[in-house]
């Protein structure tokens, strides 16, 4: 295609991205091409402005392996795509074999999680490490300049550097997803969807004739697409499903379960308890018990949230804390706190007011308006003023 002959559309007509200083014809760019059209068109819209343009498509994993079937590789058939969309674009196109390193880095670290009580996040880990950290490693290898993405963030110059901020569609950014990156990676990288809308993010892979441009978003986490996470945390780690006990917070017996990996903190449906005058909710997960605990939703209530593995973005939190606004899930909307670091690369946030669902193993991820400042790990969450009744009865459910 001869990228010369097509009209630009005003979203790709910048001359040079953000800390790039080059001329665009100067400069070197590796773009992840995972197959989807964000990706896609993230490729397409760099070789339109003019830039050499070098797509990595990165083999993850064998879906038949993670699931047991033969034969049923679905990343096959993104590889196959953006293939196709760099052949359609004239540039050059590399397949990398990552699936040793995704394993270690991402399916590993997923299962063991379950296997902690955790409600792990594998799409953080996966960008925090294969690509962020292996693929942005080869990018440099290759002489790039910089490295692009299709993710919906926005990467804005500031007065000490680049900032990482929230996309301009709300309910496309996924800033949330991006907490781990660092400081020196920011300045590497660049999200030139970040501005965009979805529907425009279409209509550009429409002009440009990309094949991909009505594929349907993935839903799912790449290697559980099915939803089954259950089933793969089994076959990775046999005997994860043990059988106990659901117990209320007096630590009466309520019912059985299958597997604690079948759960998660505030969650509701599927406990297979009845009988009860309110509703229940998953309060905390005890693997080594394997106990699910269950209570009332007003005992789901968290004020404080420690955090391992800080990763900040920002000036350091001052002694005295800083006032944020902190997203303790990825489709759940700000919450107002007050974040210290321990000076032992964690933090501890102060709420505002309780939240419930705070759940080991996710994020909390600090912001100011607009600006992603860090965020890190939920490693556990407590309620600051417990009542007395409900402490003893965590107390006698914990025994």
């Amino acid at each position: 295609m001869d990228m010369s002959s097509v009209s630009l559309n005003p979203a790709a007509s910048s001359s040079s991205l953000p800390g790039l200083a080059k001329a665009p014809r100067d400069t070197r760019v590796v773009v992840a091409m995972s197959g989807g059209v964000d990706s896609s068109v993230t490729a397409a819209l760099m070789a339109e402005r003019g830039y050499e343009v070098i797509g990595i498509t990165l083999q993850l994993y064998d879906h038949g392996q993670a699931v047991g079937k033969t034969g049923a590789c679905c990343a096959g058939q993104d590889i196959y795509d953006a293939r196709r969309v760099a052949d359609r674009l004239g540039i050059a196109h590399y397949v990398l074999d990552y699936e040793s390193r995704f394993r270690d880095s991402v399916i590993e670290d997923f299962a063991d999680s379950y296997l902690r009580g955790e409600t792990p996040i594998p799409c953080v880990r996966c960008n925090q490490t294969v690509k962020f950290r292996d693929l942005l490693a080869t990018a440099r290898e290759l002489g790039a300049d910089a490295l692009a993405t299709g993710h919906y963030v926005q990467r804005l110059e500031g007065a000490e550097g680049p900032e990482l901020h929230r996309a301009v569609e709300t309910a496309r950014d996924q800033s949330y997803f991006l907490f781990a990156t660092t400081r020196a990676q920011l300045a590497f990288l660049q999200f030139p969807l970040g501005g965009l809308p979805k529907a425009q993010t279409r209509a550009e892979a429409e002009r440009l004739g990309l094949a991909v441009a009505d594929k349907p978003d993935s839903q799912d986490i790449c290697f559980v697409p099915s939803g089954g996470y259950a089933r793969v945390v089994e076959k990775l780690r046999p005997g994860a499903a043990e059988p106990g006990e659901i117990v209320d917070l007096q630590g009466r017996v309520l019912g059985r379960h299958e597997g604690v990996i079948g759960f998660t903190v505030g969650q509701r449906r599927g406990l297979g308890i009845g009988g009860t005058a309110d509703p229940l909710y998953v309060v905390r997960l005890e693997p080594q018990a394997r106990r699910v605990v269950v209570g009332p939703k007003a005992a789901l209530g968290r004020d404080l949230v420690h955090v391992r593995e800080l990763n900040w973005l920002g000036a350091p939190p001052p002694e005295a804390g800083k006032p944020v606004e902190v997203k303790l899930r990825s489709a759940q909307a700000p919450v107002a706190g007050r974040v210290f670091a321990d000076g032992q690369g964690g933090a501890e946030i102060r709420l505002d007011a309780p939240q419930s669902g705070v759940a080991p193993g996710q994020a909390a991820v600090c912001y100011a308006g607009s600006r992603v400042l860090g965020g890190g790990w939920i490693a556990a969450a407590e309620l600051s003023e417990l009542p007395a009744s409900d402490a003893a009865g965590m107390t006698a459910a914990s025994a």
